[in-house]
């Protein structure tokens, strides 16, 4: 997964320079979803995963595509057909919609509690989040009885566990050290 990663990113950068620069970040991205499911497509995985020309694989996936894709979506599913990427696109997409919401300074927090919070709650943790990650905050909230009172907080790499059961073991954890 890691490697498709890798592979995908100067696609998902050029893609996405390539939008900022024409204005159309919002329908690229839109392109690139599409082609991702498709590309996610048990079939077409099978059609990636055979022997079939570059030229040929472009074609196809082009065709089903239909016309979901303009002239530049077409440009990018051929330089990706030709370095034998196509199977990187739904990495293409997620790391797209990362330098996305770079871009737009947003940001997707997951918040798991045990109980369902009000809207009040909510808008305070959402004011709270914007000012520590000076992003635009859009929630994800799920219930989760495993939570023992409070919150678990993600967003990308930053993890905030304020739930009685983190706070015991933060503090087990001290103790024994």
């Amino acid at each position: 997964m890691s490697e498709l990663t890798t592979i995908a990113r100067p696609y998902a950068k050029a893609a996405f320079d390539f939008a900022v620069e024409n204005g159309k970040i919002d329908a690229v991205q839109a392109q690139i979803v599409f082609a991702a499911e498709v590309a996610k497509n048990d079939q077409i995985k099978d059609l990636l995963s055979g022997s079939t020309n570059a030229e040929k694989l472009a074609e196809i996936f082009i065709t089903v595509c239909d016309e979901q894709l303009d002239e530049n979506g077409k440009n990018l599913i051929k330089v990706l057909a030709e370095n034998e990427r196509l199977a990187a696109l739904p990495q293409v997409a997620e790391l797209f919609a990362g330098l996305k919401a770079e871009h737009e300074k947003t940001a997707e927090v997951e918040v798991l509690s045990a109980v369902e919070l009000t809207s009040a709650q909510q808008a305070t943790l959402t004011a709270s989040l914007e000012k520590r990650l000076a992003k635009k905050v859009k929630l994800n909230c799920k219930v989760d009885e495993s939570v023992v009172a409070g919150l678990v907080v993600k967003s990308g790499d930053m993890v905030i566990d304020s739930t009685v059961r983190g706070k015991l073991d933060r503090l087990a954890t001290s103790l024994q050290s």
